[in-house]
């Protein structure tokens, strides 16, 4: 039992290497960006393990120092992190009988673990939720590392923070551009990239966030029989692909 869950480890720390690799470099620097505000590695620490959220807690950092009330602060949450009430709908099957480990994968449910949940195959002989649970887990690890480290260097070297909040723009796009070239399945991400565009030259920059984000799960639900055949029958191609590769 004890080497099946170091074998178990392991396969979760190669797949969340990519997430590692984008969570250190942004909890960096996020971190940074609150120790030029003032607020040092302690702060960066506490909310990267009770808030968790990625870009919300970069929008956070300015409303620290702006002194924005709590009222201001639980709207603007709302609008930023509005996407993750329709992951959580896409979650339910996958999530039911976690059991004690439910209210932790709901808490963790960040943009990167929710792509690596969704695309990762399951080992075999593996419990699905304890998978689940591991990458929930090394993902926020690798972030809380990347803040609290971005905090102390950013008290103990001093340069311009310009630009640095791009490194959230940035890790979106490559997850996404993996995605795309990974998966010959593109009807689910071209109905993201439409609507998005759509709603933002629609409603503006401030607040085509949740109407795109209708617009997807409503698309999305609607063609789900149509993507579902699709994906079978790409998958098909792809076995018979490689059962001919192999004779």
């Amino acid at each position: 039992m004890k080497h099946k869950n170091v074998g178990l480890i392991k396969i979760v720390f190669l797949k969340t290497l990519p997430v590692m690799a984008g969570y250190l470099v942004l909890g960096m620097g996020f971190g940074i960006l609150l120790e030029d505000k003032g607020y040092g590695a302690l702060w960066a620490f506490a909310m990267s393990v009770t808030m968790y959220a990625g870009s919300m807690q970069y929008v956070a950092v300015d409303l620290l120092a702006s002194g924005a009330s709590l009222i201001s602060a639980a709207i603007m949450t709302v609008m930023v992190n509005a996407r993750h009430l329709f992951y959580g709908i896409s979650m339910i099957d996958r999530y039911k009988g976690a059991g004690r480990k439910k209210p932790y994968l709901m808490f963790a449910l960040t943009d990167e673990t929710y792509s690596l949940i969704c695309s990762e195959k399951v080992p075999e002989g593996v419990n699905p939720h304890l998978f689940y649970f591991l990458i929930s887990l090394f993902d926020q690890c690798y972030w809380i590392t990347g803040a609290t480290l971005g905090a102390v260097a950013g008290s103990l070297i001093q340069f311009s923070t310009a630009g640095v909040d791009f490194a959230m723009t940035a890790l979106f796009v490559s997850i996404f551009t993996e995605q795309w070239l990974t998966s010959r399945q593109h009807t689910p991400a071209l109905i993201g990239v439409l609507a998005t565009l759509g709603c933002l030259l629609l409603f503006g920059a401030d607040r085509f966030l949740i109407p795109a984000m209708l617009v997807i799960l409503t698309a999305l639900c609607t063609l789900r029989p149509k993507i579902e055949r699709n994906a079978a029958k790409l998958a098909e191609e792809d076995a018979h692909a490689k059962e001919a590769g192999y004779e």
